[in-house]
């Protein structure tokens, strides 16, 4: 794995940026002559999560307050970068900040599998939303899922707090009382009653809210709940299917590497993703240990190697 705070500096621009564009926020990070000397969180820029106006503003305070001055490299990785329209667009977007850089986009799943230190393998994103792309040693490339959360996302935070609201929407159509996992449901959301989810739930409420209530599931899952706990082995069995099947295409065994929020910090979920892998006979399995956007170091000097050859 890279030193990402200190890196030999002849590899490397002189001074370049790195962006991590999720569903829920966008960091920044700036290297100068080897050296992190920047490093800025705001809320997302990606277009598919938020207007077109949140975005720019977003972007317009980001690079505010990075010290990206001079970069000259700008490399970044987002969610739902699917075309290369969707590149183009946010390349235009990011432009007018660094007039004199040269900017990549590419889809975010890239960026794990490098924090991993990886060349090759499976790198699995479980945040607000879910993806999977791997690459193989002849430089093919596969992807499975990523397709929105209108579409899909399952395993993800979002596709996990979505599905125990539709739980007690079940369980109050059948007239049965509000469980436990519907209660610890009910006080994060501020409400009373199950009857109010539905308004709650397609009025005023955003992606990155209801991701951010994925901690509900799995707390009530450590205390025995069986929906609960059935919604953590379905997202881990959904997760670990998009892998194998992008493994499968690449003809490769790994490795496997799970990150991004959930899939980085929550260890029921891990260890049920590592089961499922091990029925399918993939034992290859890595769990992030460090942001995504830590692998921007490794796909800069990659590109840069590439240009130069």
């Amino acid at each position: 794995m890279v030193d990402t705070n200190t890196l030999n500096s002849a590899t490397y621009p002189a001074r370049f940026v790195g962006l991590d564009i999720g569903g829920s926020k966008t960091r920044g990070i700036v290297w100068s002559d080897g050296m992190l000397t920047s490093d800025v969180s705001v809320g997302s820029t990606n277009v598919q999560n938020v207007s077109q106006e949140t975005a720019e503003e977003n972007m317009a305070e980001l690079f505010g307050l990075l010290e990206a001055t001079g970069s000259t490299v700008v490399f970044v990785g987002a969610g739902g970068i699917d075309t290369d329209d969707d590149a183009a667009a946010l390349s235009v977007l990011i432009a007018p900040f660094v007039p004199d850089a040269t900017i990549t986009v590419v889809h975010d799943t890239r960026l794990l599998l490098a924090a991993a230190g990886a060349t090759e393998g499976v790198a699995v994103i479980a945040g607000t939303g879910s993806a999977a792309w791997g690459t193989n040693a002849a430089g093919e490339s596969a992807r499975a899922g990523g397709w929105g959360y209108l579409l899909g996302d399952e395993g993800s935070g979002y596709w996990l707090a979505r599905e125990a609201v539709r739980h007690s929407l079940r369980r109050m159509d059948a007239g049965q009382p509000a469980d436990d996992l519907t209660t610890e449901l009910l006080n994060y959301c501020g409400l009373k009653a199950p009857g109010e989810l539905i308004a709650h739930f397609h009025q005023g409420t955003t992606r990155r809210y209801w991701a951010a209530a994925s901690p509900v599931i799995f707390a009530a899952a450590a205390k025995g709940h069986e929906q609960a706990l059935a919604l953590v082995d379905q997202a881990a069995e959904d997760l670990a299917g998009m892998a194998a099947k992008v493994a499968g295409q690449l003809n490769i065994a790994g490795p496997i590497v799970l990150g991004s929020g959930i899939g980085s910090n929550v260890p029921a979920l891990q260890e049920a993703f590592s089961a499922q892998l091990a029925q399918r006979g993939i034992s290859d399995v890595h769990i992030l240990a460090q942001d995504p956007i830590f692998g921007i170091p490794l796909l800069v000097a990659q590109a840069q190697a590439a240009a130069t050859a």
